[in-house]
């Protein structure tokens, strides 16, 4: 008996033969396709620290390692040799619609039991049963007791992980005989068949080699990722239909070493569509070039390269009041830990999408100095997640006039079709400018997070205002520390002010690091900076900056009238002087469309902007473009003018105002909207009677209240992190009235019962640490009893959906349809509400908004759309009109859609 190559696969979308029966392209030649791109992935695209993570772990030369990694991946696909898949009901079939591999059940060795069609084994789960007994036969180590332990079930494992999650260890029982588990796995032929395309898929890779190390955590992120993006670049179905064998090819062993010397041509021009190749660090600037200057960046210049040097890469923290200054500090800290790593990018983590977008300019900068060759640049959040190219794309054409072209040809805007653009491969850009929960989503129990992990370890991650994420995001933050510098990630985190949870992640990344359990504290004083270094764990304390580069005075005024009245009565010395530059922070977006209404008709000098999360994605884009050349430090308008706005932009960098205005907030978030105002002597108003943001924490926002009292004046930035310990400690309630106190502690007592709550949550949600992993890699893919969908998203904020408004309308043969704006035939979505489209097409008309809202509206969307994964969180609302508005009304909630974006209204 030889090997059969009918045994198929691939066959999605390779066309119909002359007999119009389905082509198919044989497994044997995906394997080794996949084989053959896992070398030129490992040669090409990973770094030097990860093949030698792989190497050392299994104690094999770096070309031992080469090997087996490509054997391993050409494995990955094995368990299609199974009943189910080979006859599944949707695989290839003949012109008549019989399935091509019926013929097989009738031949004599491939008959099974009735069982077997109804097994509904993955056949991910099929390689990883089959393949540690195989590998315990060649020599791998193996264990009955404890399997996950031993290299023979850890290989298994990983590569039975290739389609986004592990599954559990199998035990040697099971083992020995996976077919009295699994009956669709097939006996007689299907187990010789298995047997057959295992060894000759070893035998034309070269993979002589018996490895006698294990499985380290390192190891393991790094073989998945390079399997499983393998495995997708040999997926492409074009490429595939190149490599088509013809009627009659057989696979013997002659066909086998003819077809890799084929597949390893086609391989390197498979990687090269990634757009991943070739991205490097410069080296940095001669610190020399520091001499005699003071400050934050002067310091970090100067010292972080010798760190580096004497240490290798690690963490830095950086802790200082947000500005483009403390932005350029860490990038240039990046940078330094990029060259010493020599890390492929960078990603840039925010605590909003907006945050992020006004970051994405700044980035490019950056990368244009400090990256070489080729790179491409993603823009990574929840309102981009559906097609991150178009996103960039999309957000270059509203920064035009800043000067960041989105003409062809540009290197950091890659094309719509790129193959990176997917949510899946987004993280693996070059550059990638996002959100901080696409890091915290490689550390929760969701498909592909491994692949996150392996995304990452080949970058520079920058974690701006890292402690912006309540008790969840903070829990977890900690668990990717630890990861991170298992994976010897280069970290930088940006924060506002030294506190304990600052200290808390450098103890994490510590602990990933295997350093002593001695604590490390950030220094107190502002701005301040300190390193680990990710081989020992070490802390190290460097020369901090003589002081900062511009003292100043933040004058605090507290206000008790009604919000528009005194809105109206600071912005109204504006208007009479006829210059000066303001923003409103409104508590939603309904409260900042009825702002800016009032102010438009109250005082008609005054030249005011909308901006708030409830706008299309371009309109939004737009006006931010807009708004950071207005209101720039030397912004081209003359006259006064104001921005309303809402908590989306309190970590928006490049905007400089001369007043502040808020509602009620945290004290960290009214500091954040604060460093906003320029000058030597800053300015903040807070509205006492203004609503203050559902999500906000009453205790917080009524400590502030407190602390603040009818306003006071704060020394930057040396009160900066005195203040905010002031708002936190225990004794803040000493001297309090009764009533007050009472008040004050029944607050308390329920934040720290949420926060212990989040906190207890997201950590029973978290995956084990890199040192908890135990050899099981399947914990990394847990399911928990009870675990919905909704808590699972909520761990990183509010649920959040997309709307998309469509405008009824005729096309030019009077047919209904239904467009992406009023009266523009051009933007037609579909017909009569039975298309597909495209997701890329609605990136630009994405509007976020809270799930909570929208929760009557989802029988209103199209079915046809909850098919496709990109679109299951896109809702469409039909507009109608109404009394001249366009508006789509629910059970619960009235939506208006304006010029000004989408109003929402609860119904009484």
């Amino acid at each position: 008996m030889s090997l059969d190559s009918r045994l198929w696969g691939k066959a999605a979308r390779l066309g119909k033969d002359a007999r119009g029966a389905d082509h198919t392209h044989p497994l044997i030649c995906h394997l080794l396709d996949t084989a053959a791109v896992a070398q030129v992935v490992w040669d090409e695209l990973l770094t030097a620290h990860q093949r030698s993570m792989v190497a050392e772990a299994l104690q094999v030369s770096d070309g031992q390692a080469r090997a087996l990694a490509a054997f391993w991946a050409g494995l990955h696909d094995i368990g299609k040799i199974s009943v189910p898949f080979q006859l599944h009901r949707d695989g290839p079939k003949h012109k008549d619609g019989k399935l091509l591999a019926q013929e097989l059940s009738g031949e004599p060795g491939y008959e099974f039991g009735a069982g077997a069609l109804q097994d509904r084994q993955s056949h991910e789960g099929a390689a990883h049963w089959w393949l540690g007994g195989i590998f315990k036969e060649i020599g791998y180590s193996s264990s009955s007791r404890r399997p996950q332990s031993k290299l023979s079930h850890a290989v298994a494992q990983l590569l039975g992980g290739h389609g986004g999650r592990f599954h559990p260890v199998v035990h040697d029982k099971d083992s020995r005989c996976p077919v009295a588990r699994h009956p669709g796995m097939g006996a007689g032929s299907w187990e010789v068949q298995r047997r057959f395309h295992f060894y000759e898929v070893r035998r034309v890779v070269g993979a002589k080699s018996v490895p006698h190390g294990r499985m380290t955590p390192g190891a393991a992120v790094v073989l998945t990722g390079l399997v499983t993006l393998s495995d997708w670049l040999a997926s492409i179905e074009e490429e595939i239909q190149t490599r088509l064998r013809g009627e009659g090819w057989a696979g013997t062993p002659d066909d086998l070493d003819s077809y890799w010397q084929f597949a390893c041509m086609a391989a390197p021009r498979l990687l090269q569509q990634t757009d991943l190749l070739g991205t490097g660090f410069a080296r940095p600037p001669d610190p020399v070039q520091c001499a005699g200057k003071t400050g934050l960046g002067a310091s970090m210049a100067r010292q972080v390269p010798d760190l580096v040097t004497a240490y290798g890469p690690g963490l830095v923290v950086v802790t200082a009041a947000p500005s483009e200054d403390r932005t350029e500090a860490a990038l240039r800290a990046a940078a330094a830990l990029g060259h010493a790593a020599k890390a492929r990018g960078l990603f840039y983590a925010l605590p909003t999408g907006s945050a992020a977008d006004s970051h994405m300019a700044q980035v490019h900068a950056f990368a244009e100095r400090a990256l070489t060759g080729p790179w491409r640049s993603l823009l990574l959040h929840s309102s981009s997640r559906l097609k991150p190219a178009e996103a960039a794309e999309q957000w270059a054409h509203a920064n035009a006039t800043d000067g960041v072209s989105a003409e062809p040809g540009e290197e950091w805007a890659p094309s719509a079709n790129s193959w990176l653009n997917s949510h899946h491969r987004a993280l693996l850009a070059a550059i990638g400018t996002g959100t901080v929960d696409e890091l915290l989503q490689a550390v929760l129990p969701v498909k592909f997070n491994v692949m996150r992990l392996f995304a990452l370890s080949g970058k520079v991650v920058v974690v701006d205002e890292a402690h912006a994420r309540g008790a969840w995001g903070q829990k977890l933050m900690l668990r990717f520390l630890e990861w991170a510098a298992a994976l010897r990630i280069p970290v930088v985190l940006a924060a506002t002010a030294a506190d304990k949870s600052v200290d808390a992640m450098l103890a994490a990344y510590r602990r990933g690091a295997g350093g002593a359990k001695e604590p490390v504290v950030q220094p107190r004083r502002s701005p301040g900076w300190s390193f680990v270094d990710a081989q020992s764990g070490g802390g190290h304390l460097p020369q901090q900056p003589a002081g900062a580069a511009r003292a100043s005075t933040l004058s605090i005024e507290v206000v008790d009238g009604r919000p528009c009245s005194e809105i109206q009565a600071a912005l109204a010395p504006m208007v009479a002087a006829g210059s000066g530059r303001a923003v409103v922070y409104r508590s939603t977006s309904a409260e900042a469309i009825r702002t800016f209404h009032q102010l438009t008709q109250d005082l008609p000098g005054l030249d005011v902007t909308l901006v708030h999360e409830q706008m299309r994605n371009k309109d939004r884009w737009q006006r931010l473009a807009a708004c950071r050349s207005v209101f720039a430090p030397h912004g081209g308008v003359s006259g006064p003018s104001v921005l309303v706005t809402t908590s989306m932009l309190e970590h928006v960098r490049g905007l400089h105002f001369d007043l502040v205005i808020s509602g009620p907030a945290p004290l960290a978030d009214l500091l954040a909207r604060a460093v906003q105002s320029v000058g030597d002597r800053s300015r903040l108003l807070v509205l006492r009677a203004d609503y203050a943001s559902e999500l906000d924490d009453a205790a917080l926002v009524r400590r502030t209240d407190m602390l603040l009292g009818a306003g006071r004046t704060v020394a930057l930035p040396e009160e900066l992190s005195l203040l905010l310990d002031e708002v936190y400690a225990d004794e803040f309630v000493d001297g309090l009235g009764e009533s007050e106190t009472g008040e004050l502690q029944q607050l308390d007592n329920q934040r720290m019962v949420r926060e212990r709550r989040a906190a207890g949550t997201a950590g029973w949600l978290e995956v084990p640490g890199p040192r908890e992993l135990d050899g099981d890699l399947g914990l990394l893919s847990r399911d928990h009893p009870g675990l919905e969908p909704e808590l699972l998203s909520s761990v990183l904020g509010e649920e959040m959906v997309h709307v998309v408004c469509l405008y009824p309308g005729r096309d030019l043969q009077n047919n209904l349809v239904y467009l992406l704006e009023h009266g523009v035939l051009e933007t037609k979505l579909d017909r009569k509400l039975k298309g597909r489209p495209n997701p890329g097409q609605l990136v630009p008309y994405l509007i976020p908004v809270p799930k909570r809202l929208v929760e009557a509206v989802r029988g209103d969307a199209n079915e046809a759309w909850r098919n496709m994964p990109a679109l299951k969180n896109v809702l469409r609302l039909n507009l109608e009109p109404v009394d001249g508005q366009w508006v789509y009304t629910s059970p619960k909630h009235r939506f208006c859609m304006t010029d000004l974006g989408l109003q929402i209204d609860q119904l009484l």
